[in-house]
């Protein structure tokens, strides 16, 4: 595995999922700012606007084409889109990967067999391998808390406002709400969404750099860091049997990027303090390797046999960048339905992720450990969890290969509980 793919794409993916708000809300880099709760308190510091610019954004002439070899997401990009006009009866092979939301319309009649719309935005809400079986066991995440570190939050969504404990924001710009919070808030703890609905969601708001007014980004973890040990703060005063285990970061840093010692720093200090810090520089700071599946959207998300390599790095899987069960944990990436930042009913179906849909579905899952094994650690889970994954046989062109180890939450849970 080449320096680059095992380093460099947890950072490339955040923008590959985030570039799709932001593209839309070019303009003028306004100052960040910086907004904490009062003093012994705990406080929605602000109320970001929904993302109207997704909103209602007018017909389409024709649908987009999805080439698989352009290596560009939002092909065809649906989101807020009115196709009602078009006959779509010949284009499966392009509305498979299409991102859409509960916003867009759609022809009557004029879709082809295969696609359809509301099932994939009600299916695809699953978390998906059995965790929804664990919350009718009981096992929901109560009792513990998740920090997440994104973009602005939609913090009046019904899929997570009253799991919403404090929104902050650190060196944050803009005044809307943005695409990845909504997401990544609704996997980790959304009411229906979310692999961990009764966890408590502390979030802070954080851009990981500055945006200059032409459209450039300059990486800084610096805040990154701050919004860290922020975290860590807020935690020092939280009870105890209510604490936070888990910070959610959907990004990666790496050597040589401004920030990246201060943040290697405060995750040590979260470690020492008993908080698992996952982000897409897994590897590096817990030398611990996870990667994100694949489906197709009408496919059962709770059978292991529905997945396999995630959308953008399939071809590369193929051509014989593999790896043997054991060697990472596979968690759900594409096919996703979540939170939308364009209103607090809204949802959104993409149809591919990125690392930053598999992180806060790890972080949703340990707390679900954390709750039936307080004591546990982010060894002991993530051991556990190959030790009990599951391994399918996946086939193409001839070619058959052992894929694994895919996480089996229901056989982790229960083995965390009988140890």
């Amino acid at each position: 595995m080449d320096r680059n793919w095992k380093i460099g794409i947890g950072i490339g993916l955040i923008l590959l999922v985030a570039v799709g708000a932001w593209r839309f809300a070019a303009k003028p880099a306004p100052v960040p700012r910086t907004l904490t709760s009062a003093p012994a308190q705990l406080e929605i510091v602000r109320q970001p606007a929904p993302l109207l610019l997704l909103k209602d954004r007018g017909p389409l002439s024709q649908l987009p084409r999805y080439d698989p070899n352009a290596g560009k997401a939002w092909q065809v990009d649906l989101r807020g889109r009115d196709v009602s006009a078009l006959d779509l009866t010949g284009r499966l092979a392009d509305l498979k990967y299409a991102d859409f939301d509960s916003g867009t319309r759609w022809p009557q009649g004029r879709l082809p067999a295969g696609f359809e719309p509301e099932e994939i935005l009600r299916r695809n809400r699953s978390p998906g391998l059995g965790v929804r079986a664990l919350h009718a066991r009981g096992v929901t995440g109560a009792g513990v808390g998740i920090g997440i570190i994104d973009q602005a939050l939609l913090v009046g969504h019904v899929e997570y406002r009253e799991r919403l404990r404090s929104y902050e924001e650190i060196h944050w710009s803009g005044e809307e709400a943005q695409m990845h919070g909504a997401a990544v808030a609704s996997i980790a703890v959304g009411r229906t969404v979310g692999v961990a609905p009764a966890a408590d969601l502390y979030y802070v708001a954080e851009m990981h750099g500055t945006r200059g007014s032409g459209g450039s980004f300059d990486w800084d973890f610096t805040w990154l860091a701050q919004s860290i040990v922020r975290l860590l703060e807020i935690n020092a005063g939280l009870p105890a049997g209510r604490k936070i285990r888990v910070i959610s970061i959907s990004v990666g840093w790496g050597p040589g990027q401004k920030g990246t010692e201060e943040t290697n720093a405060a995750v040590a200090q979260a470690t020492r303090a008993g908080v698992f810090v996952i982000s897409t520089a897994l590897a590096r700071t817990h030398r611990l390797e996870f990667h994100g599946l694949g489906r197709e959207p009408l496919s059962d998300p709770e059978r292991p046999e529905s997945y396999g390599p995630g959308l953008w790095w399939a071809d590369r899987f193929w051509s014989g960048r593999q790896f043997g069960p054991g060697q990472r944990l596979l968690v759900p990436m594409d096919a996703r339905t979540t939170a939308s930042p364009t209103g607090i009913r809204d949802y959104v179906y993409y149809s591919s992720g990125g690392w930053s849909w598999s992180v806060p579905w790890i972080a949703g899952l340990y707390a679900l450990a954390c709750q039936v094994r307080p004591d546990v650690t982010p060894e002991v889970f993530w051991r556990e969890a190959l030790a009990t994954g599951r391994t399918i046989r996946l086939e193409r062109n001839g070619q058959a290969v052992d894929f694994g180890t895919i996480a089996d939450p229901w056989a982790l849970i229960t083995r965390l509980q009988q140890r």
